[in-house]
């Protein structure tokens, strides 16, 4: 079993930033993979941004250029920088991680992006 502890969320105003932060229980170096998806009510969770064992990223179209994604083996995180901000970002947003073929899912942030 895998907890992941998320942090970082708020209410921004559009144009601002935030840095989403996932710390798993277990060393990064057994993950295969992790990502962060978002939900915004009455909708589908979607994929955000993914980062791979070996670094490599993907991102929804709707986010390539403001957000980015990484991983610090050191602090055993994965970071989603997020700037300019827009009110089409505001959505519960879940930190994910494979491992060993089985997904493991965070308790989710809200961010929150109004004037």
């Amino acid at each position: 079993q895998v907890q992941l502890r998320e942090s970082g969320g708020g209410l921004v105003q559009p144009g601002d930033s935030l840095r989403l932060s996932c710390a798993p229980s277990v060393s990064m170096f057994t993950i295969d993979d992790m990502g962060w998806y978002r939900r915004d009510p009455g909708k589908q969770r979607e994929l955000v941004a993914t980062i791979t064992s070996a670094g490599d990223t993907n991102y929804a179209d709707s986010v390539k250029g403001r957000f980015t994604i990484s991983r610090d083996t050191a602090k055993n995180t994965v970071a989603l920088q997020m700037n300019s901000l827009k009110p089409e970002d505001t959505a519960v947003y879940y930190c994910k991680v494979r491992r060993y073929g089985y997904n493991y899912w965070g308790q989710g942030t809200q961010v929150t992006v109004s004037s």
